[in-house]
């Protein structure tokens, strides 16, 4: 009677061991989607954060930049900025300021 119940017990416990081998995996877990949707949202919000520092960083050095400067300098500076968009545009100087500019002598 032992020997039966002994016998049985192996049986049933040897039949459950193939599925337990199958379970533990050798590769990389899978990742479920809602962590990675949670690291991607994280991984946004830091890239945020940096360009928003760098922004303020561009701005605070632009700022102090001109501060240093003198008023004319800064008026030169304006006028240059301008002349450049301008330029950029592929805009042309205003009617008068054509009309009125010293001519280049020929030579």
């Amino acid at each position: 009677m032992r020997f039966k119940k002994i016998i049985i017990l192996l049986l049933f416990l040897t039949s459950f061991l193939p599925a337990f081998s199958q379970e533990k995996g050798t590769g990389p877990k899978e990742k479920s989607i809602k962590v990675d949707l949670k690291q991607q949202k994280k991984a946004r919000r830091e890239a945020r954060e940096n360009r928003r520092k760098e922004k303020a960083e561009k701005k605070a050095i632009k700022k102090h930049h001109k501060r240093i400067q003198t008023k004319k300098v800064r008026k030169r500076m304006k006028k240059s900025k301008h002349q450049s968009n301008l330029n950029n545009n592929n805009k042309r100087e205003p009617f008068f300021k054509r009309l009125f500019k010293k001519k280049k002598r020929k030579k």
